[in-house]
């Protein structure tokens, strides 16, 4: 299990938080990517038993929303808004440059365990397209230029 004595408390606490139990899934499971990176089916099945919920339910919102990992990932988790306005202002072949650039297929680990990059759907920041997010930072009104200094940042 990725949880900690600590993040059992703390989905413990999330769990008197709210009226339905089910509320506090979202944070929980934020809590275990938190601390392990990504969700496995091992991750979902503690999580049941600690908040006394079917694991089938813990599932259910992990596999819904596309951020939370559901396989390891980089230490960068590049996410690339790949959704209408994103793609006009070109955030699909800027996938494509940052993968080549990589050396990379998307959602793989790249070999010195820095990076994934994923495809993604709308991440909210139209009127900034393209834009990307690395873990919980968003970088926005990109072009290759942009992304290879963003690059040569997250290498050091």
């Amino acid at each position: 299990m990725a949880l900690t004595e600590q993040g059992k408390e703390y989905v413990k606490k999330e769990l008197d938080r709210y009226e339905s139990r089910l509320s506090a899934i979202i944070p929980a499971l934020y809590k275990v990517q938190e601390e392990k990176g990504w969700i496995a089916k091992e991750d979902i099945e503690e999580l049941s038993r600690v908040m006394d919920l079917p694991a089938s339910a813990i599932q259910e919102v992990a596999t819904f929303y596309t951020m939370f990992n559901k396989k390891p990932t980089g230490k960068y988790h590049i996410q690339v808004c790949c959704n209408v306005t994103c793609a006009m202002k070109k955030g699909r072949e800027l996938t494509d440059y940052i993968l080549k650039k990589l050396d990379l297929e998307e959602g793989e680990v790249s070999n010195d365990g820095l990076f994934t990059v994923s495809r993604v759907e709308c991440l909210g920041s139209c009127d900034t397209a393209p834009v990307l997010q690395v873990n919980f930072d968003y970088h926005e009104n990109l072009d290759e230029k942009k992304v290879d200094l963003l690059l040569d940042q997250l290498r050091k």
